[in-house]
């Protein structure tokens, strides 16, 4: 396959084609999916994929790489290949699309002189190594090697974000001389300082929006009047924040008039075909006035539902691509099977206190410090001193918080304090020789705009009545191994713990939804993998568990509840998602 760009033109082959892709991530869904995504995308009448990559999966610590399992960017490639599907890729290093820290590694905070999507040297020179590495997974599925990649993104949406054109060249140039020789393009808002800021000569202008296509593209067409027309991100539907009224949806009939009116303009990627799951701690989050981290599910309201189903839209959208290509599409394949499970007790306990100990060794600090200073990325960090004098309605109060304290005296939880909140204090009461333990959650760092370094866990001065307290010990708690958990039969009467049961499935298992009513917030593994956080507040209310997960026989599931059990430790297997 030969693919380049003439005019306004996309040739593949020697003829023009017009690009109809679906954004799916691989990152967000299981190996075993991918195929049958594939075969949707082909019967809704598309002929391309788009993918981002995720940078901090790719390199959780610096210089040790992974591309095994659902992060095997290769073997997703191939999979699109054999469904005579092209593919875009959007390697980074940034990405935004709702992830933690917008897909970069959370580690390359902890570098004082470090300063994100621009020329600084130490930016630079980790994003290179990063590069060095996708680029060799890419490189041998590139159409002009034979495979099915035509397209390479070279920033993301910078024109929401910077202005260095000497950082956008550099990126250019440093695809090119690891031997992408694809067309490589930006993909930006649709106003004119967007496009003036995000691209970059050498690259194709792309633009992301979800509505109104011929007023969108004034400025593209001012600017880049001889370039072809392309929607990189058309949007379908939204993510959601915890704590949101419900569900972002959009109309499936409106959103085909979009998808009608852009493919009579040109070509498009639509974001997202499926969006997909973020398990464990990937969700990001938006912070402008106030932070809004995003749930575990990453539905957007697609064509395709979280676990792959398909929807109104899908079929509204499919019509309008089979007029526009005058092909007759092949049958939808059915939607995956699921199970209800049913309802499950916990019946095993780990009180917080005594596994905090069990799975972290204290490390002294004068002052409490970030979460990245010790070394961590995600999960929990708990900061613990001994008072050495009585406190009487007390004033503890924080300089910054990254995302959520809760404060314990011994054991018994006396406040909460969130980054949204007005003020970041809690008045305490104390005996001399009383335990004072400040438990932080990351909720996941901001994946877009210029709050995104802030740090998390306490991310300035913590003082105690106007005083600064010294001497804690700090218990880094990523939660990425809950084996040395020792488990009893007598539920602890402290607020935070950890509960476990086992589910008994006879036969294959099948995608299922896990319910979680009885409880507050916190998040669950199933068979040591991380489904993601759950938060009464919703919209999400259920969490999805893909079929790859469990297997047949004995299932563990641990349960950490960080506020309170309401009423028994009971959860419930369900085979329909509740989102919202």
């Amino acid at each position: 396959m030969t693919f380049e760009i003439k005019g306004k033109d996309f040739i593949k082959d020697g003829k023009p084609i017009k690009i109809i892709s679906g954004a799916v991530h691989y990152f967000r869904n299981m190996p075993d999916t991918w195929t049958d995504i594939f075969k949707k995308l082909k019967a809704c009448g598309c002929n391309c994929v788009e993918t981002y990559c995720a940078w901090n999966m790719h390199e959780k610590q610096p210089d040790v790489y992974d591309f095994e399992r659902n992060l095997d960017i290769a073997a997703f490639l191939k999979a699109a290949a054999a469904e005579g599907l092209m593919a875009i890729v959007r390697p980074g290093p940034y990405i935004c699309s709702e992830w933690e820290f917008g897909g970069l590694p959370w580690w390359i905070q902890a570098d004082e002189d470090m300063e994100i999507r621009c020329s600084n040297p130490a930016y630079i020179k980790r994003f290179d190594k990063y590069l060095d590495k996708i680029c060799a997974e890419i490189r041998p599925l590139l159409c002009t090697n034979g495979g099915n990649v035509i397209m390479v993104q070279c920033e993301n949406e910078y024109g929401y974000y910077g202005d260095d054109k000497e950082y956008l060249s550099y990126l250019r140039d440093g695809y090119i001389k690891r031997g992408i020789d694809v067309p490589l393009f930006t993909s930006d808002g649709c106003g004119k300082d967007n496009l003036l800021d995000g691209s970059i000569e050498g690259c194709l202008s792309t633009l992301n929006f979800g509505s109104r296509v011929e007023e969108n593209f004034k400025a593209h067409d001012e600017l880049y009047p001889d370039s072809p027309k392309m929607c990189m991100e058309m949007w379908d539907g939204w993510f959601d924040a915890w704590g949101d009224e419900k569900h972002h949806t959009t109309s499936a009939e409106d959103y085909a008039k979009v998808v009608d009116d852009m493919l009579t303009r040109g070509s498009m990627n639509m974001y997202m075909f499926i969006g997909g799951t973020n398990f464990g701690f990937t969700s990001g989050a938006n912070h402008y006035e106030t932070f809004a981290p995003d749930v575990t599910s990453y539905d957007y309201d697609a064509l395709l539902t979280e676990c792959g189903d398909v929807t109104p839209k899908y079929f509204a959208v499919r019509k309008v691509i089979a007029k526009h290509t005058g092909e007759q599409l092949p049958p939808v394949p059915a939607n995956r099977e699921k199970a209800a499970y049913g309802k499950l007790d916990l019946t095993e306990f780990a009180g917080f206190f005594d596994a905090m100990t069990s799975l972290s060794s204290p490390v002294y600090s004068d002052v409490p410090k970030c979460m990245e200073k010790y070394g961590e990325g995600y999960g929990y960090i708990a900061y613990q001193t001994t008072l050495d004098r009585a406190y009487e309605n007390t004033t503890l109060k924080f300089e910054s918080l990254g995302d959520r304290a809760q404060i314990y005296i011994n054991k018994e939880l006396v406040g909460i304090v969130y980054i949204n909140d007005e003020k970041l204090e809690v008045n305490i009461n104390a005996k001399p020789g009383d335990v004072l333990t400040i438990l932080c959650e990351n909720m996941g760092r901001t994946n877009f705009g210029a709050k995104m370094m802030r740090k998390k866990g306490i991310a300035g001065r913590c003082l105690l009545g106007d005083r600064i307290h010294f001497r804690w010990n700090v218990y880094t708690l990523p939660m990425n191994n809950l084996e040395k958990l020792s488990f009893g039969k007598e539920k602890p009467k402290e607020n935070s713990l950890f509960c476990r049961g086992y589910m008994e499935i006879k036969e294959q298992p099948k995608d299922t939804f896990l319910r979680l009513d009885n409880f507050t917030k916190g998040f669950v593994t199933v068979n040591g993998f991380n489904i993601g956080r759950y938060w009464e507040i919703g919209p999400q209310k259920t969490l999805y568990i893909p079929a790859s997960i469990l297997k047949q026989g004995t299932n563990e599931i641990i349960v950490f509840e960080s506020d309170k059990i309401k009423n028994a430790p009971q959860i419930e297997f369900c085979d329909t998602p509740d989102i919202g």
